[in-house]
């Protein structure tokens, strides 16, 4: 694929997307610039590079579970803006 054949303008039709002239005209000169970037890294030579198939066999590495000190709901609610009892008070965002 070349920068030439990128069609931003489909695209965002297909994303139903509206875009102004100026928005689809600088979208085109982004993407070409990506794919020439692209297309600068597939000419790299990696014949001396040893390919690596899997990760290593990494371990869970977690600290154990174990129970300490907790803050009390006075000293957790201290600082917050909006509060009711213990509860912490949040905007309705779902009507």
């Amino acid at each position: 694929m070349s920068a030439g054949t990128l069609d931003v303008s489909y695209v965002a039709e297909l994303s139903r997307l509206k875009l102004a002239p100026s928005e689809i005209e600088c979208f085109q000169k982004q993407l070409g610039d990506i794919v020439g970037y692209i297309q600068q890294l597939q000419k790299i030579d990696l014949s001396g590079v040893e390919e690596k198939g899997d990760a290593p066999d990494f371990k869970n590495n977690l600290r154990p579970d174990i129970m300490g000190q907790s803050l009390s709901p006075e000293k957790a609610l201290l600082n917050a803006p909006l509060k009711t009892e213990n509860l912490l008070l949040v905007p309705k965002i779902v009507e």
